[in-house]
């Protein structure tokens, strides 16, 4: 019930937030218009000079509705707006429309400095961004309260029956105490240690009620199967609270497998737009990196790795990828060809402590190959991985098998994501950091994913690389 409810109140805020953008970019043509007719001089917004003078016809910006219309909104639900608690405070959710306003800004002056359309006013799409931030806020805020006085009115409110404990029934009214927008209402309360099978179809007959809740202890399921399959012949809703088997980290979600219903228990982002998008970007990202660093870095680099060290340019090396599926990782080889058989010869140096290994001045590395890691220029044939989906610009770096044996139990949930170039490791110190720690800031990754945190990270990476912090 509330979920269906829920599902229905986004796609109505949707469409309302649709058509206020587009009101608002209309809007904002306008306000512009008018100001060149009202001021005949240069004039500031946010430090952007708008010259004076009339500006092209509206007709000549339609077609950025194009970008507008289909990007903003699918912004605010990555950035969490419309899955967000009604109850986070106001600035987060005006830094979720400040974020979503930026990026969508961004893309439209981008789409004029590409196909260079000068006739078209950058003052406009200035004037959009901040506006609609406004205007997005100022509804959400009355969509929120029109949706909090019906439900304390009784509109449109819902009459349901909470079966379990007294104190897990007293936890659950509380709850919906705190989210009126559920537009749900006790109507009765039923211990669940009475006879269910008796009591439950006289209180149905009762009050008028649409759905019964059933919050209760594993002990209790055999008498619960009974009173759900009473709710199926009556006809109304029967929820079972899933919290009988408790995780600190799995988030649980409900599926149905050809007609089998599944509680599902997950640690990673489940399958959803911010995913297809973050492909996307990697294919992107990859393709741009190889067309344009190809010729400029990895060439010469390929040139003069072949004619200062015997051996082959690339180096290929089996890593565990998602899951710890093995794939072959490519890098420009850094080290003399017998490297890897005379690592065990050097474990006694090792610096990084548990099952990797990393060493300060290793004599395996080549002059020019300490230059090559120095740049990280020694991981740009990884966009080939990427490219092909074995990696992402942003995860966990990818581990060796034979280190992936000696991790610790919680170690291997790093596997649970795709692995990438950089993460919060890499901006964070790389090799000063010690294994244990490195290893949390991968499932610091994990558990907050999100399009916005690896767009951090890429922007962050940038002056790590050029610096050569951390890198060895």
């Amino acid at each position: 019930m509330s979920n269906r409810r829920r599902e229905f109140i986004i796609q109505v805020s949707q469409i309302v937030d649709g058509l206020l953008i587009a009101v608002v970019f209309w809007f904002a043509h306008a306000l512009r218009e008018q100001l060149a007719f009202s001021f005949p001089f240069p004039y500031h917004i946010l430090g952007y000079t708008i010259q004076h003078g009339i500006i092209a016809p509206f007709r000549y910006y339609k077609w950025l509705y194009l970008i507008v219309l289909p990007l903003y909104p699918f912004l605010l639900d990555v950035n969490g707006f419309y899955s967000r608690s009604h109850s986070q405070q106001l600035r987060n959710t005006a830094w979720i429309l400040v974020k979503s306003s930026t990026i969508c800004t961004l893309a439209v002056m981008a789409a004029m400095y590409f196909f260079r359309l000068a006739m078209l006013s950058r003052g406009v799409v200035v004037i959009f961004a901040l506006f609609s931030i406004v205007a997005l806020f100022v509804k959400d805020r009355l969509f929120q309260a029109l949706l909090r006085h019906r439900a304390r009115s009784g509109k449109g409110v819902a009459e349901i029956i909470l079966v379990g404990s007294e104190e897990r029934n007293a936890e659950f009214a509380a709850l919906l105490d705190e989210h009126p927008e559920w537009s749900l209402r006790v109507a009765a309360k039923l211990d669940s240690n009475t006879d269910l099978v008796s009591e439950l179809p006289a209180m149905l007959h009762r009050y008028p009620v649409g759905c019964v809740v059933f919050n209760v202890s594993q002990t209790a399921f055999g008498e619960i199967e009974k009173a759900i399959l009473a709710c199926e012949v009556e006809g109304v809703e029967a929820w079972l609270v899933a919290d009988f088997v408790k995780t600190s980290i799995a988030r649980a979600t409900v599926d149905d497998f050809y007609g089998k219903p599944l509680l599902i228990f997950r640690t990673t982002p489940e399958i959803s737009w911010q995913l297809v998008c973050k492909r996307l970007i990697d294919i992107i990202g990859a393709t741009l990196g190889l067309i344009v660093l190809g010729p400029l870095v990895m060439l010469p680099a390929a040139i003069i790795l072949k004619l200062t060290s015997p051996g082959p340019v690339l180096f290929k090396q089996k890593r565990s990828g998602q899951h710890g599926r093995l794939f072959t990782m490519y890098k420009f080889r850094s080290m003399i060809t017998n490297a890897e058989m005379l690592q065990v010869e050097l474990e006694v140096f090792n610096e990084m402590g548990g099952p990797a290994f990393k060493m300060e001045d290793d004599p395996r590395v080549t002059p020019f190959g300490r230059f090559l890691r120095k740049s990280s220029i020694d991981e740009l044939p990884q966009l080939w991985n990427v490219l092909v989906g074995d990696m992402s610009l942003v995860g966990p770096r990818p581990p060796i098998p034979s280190e992936v044996q000696h991790y610790d139990p919680w170690h291997r949930r790093r596997l649970s994501m795709k692995p990438g170039l950089t993460c919060i490791w890499q901006i964070s110190g790389r090799n000063r950091i010690d294994f244990e720690q490195w290893m949390q800031l991968d499932m610091q990754y994990i558990d907050n994913w999100s399009l916005w945190l690896d767009f951090k990270i890429l922007v962050r990476t940038l002056p790590v690389v050029l610096t050569g912090l951390g890198a060895k």
